[in-house]
């Protein structure tokens, strides 16, 4: 049996869309939002109608018809911790989304659309692999203040789809296995994967290495100084944290293209600035793999920067004593919301319920 999937995967001022037949790519489109009418609405969630005209328009201009899909499945939001998988939308998974809550995030809108459109055709919609996935060894949740517990907010969608991709390759099962992965983008995470689950982690958001955009882990007592000290108001410090930091407050650019081509030309702090990152990045690798006691199936590399090969290189001298390295370059996110959706469809993996895994509140 052949199963059509509509993966829909909101931005903040973008909304891509993919239509699959049995886990073949027929088409995708990204369309652009004007940023003064997403900035129109007071609410992610109250953006659904401008949304879903969006996506109802692309689909007509394809040729295709949202009734001959057998499912829907749509970029999980930022919702309570849940362990990793593919979640049915329910009510109780749609209150959450719609609320906004920690976070009024783009993606929430995915799980939202996706059951807008599967509900009134009598077919499933899902969301795969939230970023709350929620799977931490306790020792990993421990910052040093009780106050301030480690969140696990992370590129979950990509790492666990790579992880799968890479077992598969490998001739091993994904869950009896062990990877450290490092998804590299505008944002980071270095992850430690044991059989089947993401036990720790470093984000760009909070602590790790810095990355494109992202501040990572800051000296706390300096940063302290810089909330209190009155020269910078705290939503400006926030969006240079995460938004503004890491690279780009260094060079004035996000774009890693633009870095390397610094670099290349004779250009030393853009050099300096790509070699600190490369370097805390490899440290980071190393704290996942003792994470793991040295027992490291693989090192993985994927997200957009691993397709530069130079720079992937240069993390790969520093930590390959460890495991053997293994690239998969941009982040696949359609092509994982639709393998999470076809395990359910072909009786691979029982779909999970939010209400019935939740694990807690952010």
């Amino acid at each position: 049996m052949s199963y059509e999937v509509l993966a829909i995967n909101p931005g903040s001022t973008s909304t891509k869309i993919a239509w699959f037949d049995d886990g073949s790519q027929r088409w995708s489109e990204t369309v652009r939002h004007d940023a003064d009418r997403i900035a129109s609405f007071s609410k992610t969630a109250d953006q659904y109608l401008f949304r879903m005209e969006t996506i109802e328009k692309a689909v007509k201009a394809k040729g295709s018809s949202l009734d001959d899909l057998s499912c829907v499945v749509g970029r999980g939001g930022i919702i309570d911790p849940i362990p990793g998988g593919t979640y049915e939308v329910d009510q109780a998974l749609l209150a959450r989304l719609r609320s906004g809550k920690p976070w009024d995030h783009a993606s929430n809108l995915g799980g939202i659309l996706a059951d807008a459109i599967a509900s009134s055709r009598g077919i499933p919609a899902f969301i795969v692999d939230p970023v709350s996935v929620d799977e931490l060894d306790d020792l990993a949740r421990l910052s040093g203040l009780p106050e301030l517990p480690r969140v696990p907010l992370n590129h979950a969608l990509n790492v666990k789809a790579t992880v799968r991709r890479a077992a598969k390759d490998l001739g091993l099962d994904w869950q009896s296995s062990k990877y450290v992965v490092v998804h590299m983008g505008g944002g980071m995470t270095i992850c430690a994967h044991s059989d089947g689950k993401l036990i720790d982690f470093n984000s760009g958001n909070d602590f790790g290495p810095f990355s494109p955009e992202r501040a990572g882990g800051m000296p706390a007592g300096d940063l302290v100084g810089l909330c209190f000290g009155g020269k910078i108001p705290m939503p400006d410090l926030k969006n240079r944290l995460a938004g503004k930091g890491g690279v780009f407050a260094y060079l004035g650019t996000s774009d890693m293209r633009e870095v390397s081509e610094r670099a290349s030309s004779g250009d030393e702090k853009a050099e300096l600035v790509r070699n600190a990152m490369s370097f805390q990045m490899a440290g980071a690798i190393g704290s996942m793999a003792a994470a793991l006691s040295g027992d490291v199936t693989a090192i993985l590399f994927t997200g957009g920067i691993a397709y530069d090969s130079e720079f992937v290189a240069s993390v790969q001298r520093r930590v390959q004593w460890i495991a053997p390295c293994l690239v998969y370059p941009g982040e696949g996110e359609m092509e994982a919301l639709v393998e999470g959706a076809l395990r359910v469809l072909k009786g691979e993996e029982k779909a999970r319920s939010y209400a019935d895994t939740v694990k807690g509140v952010l």
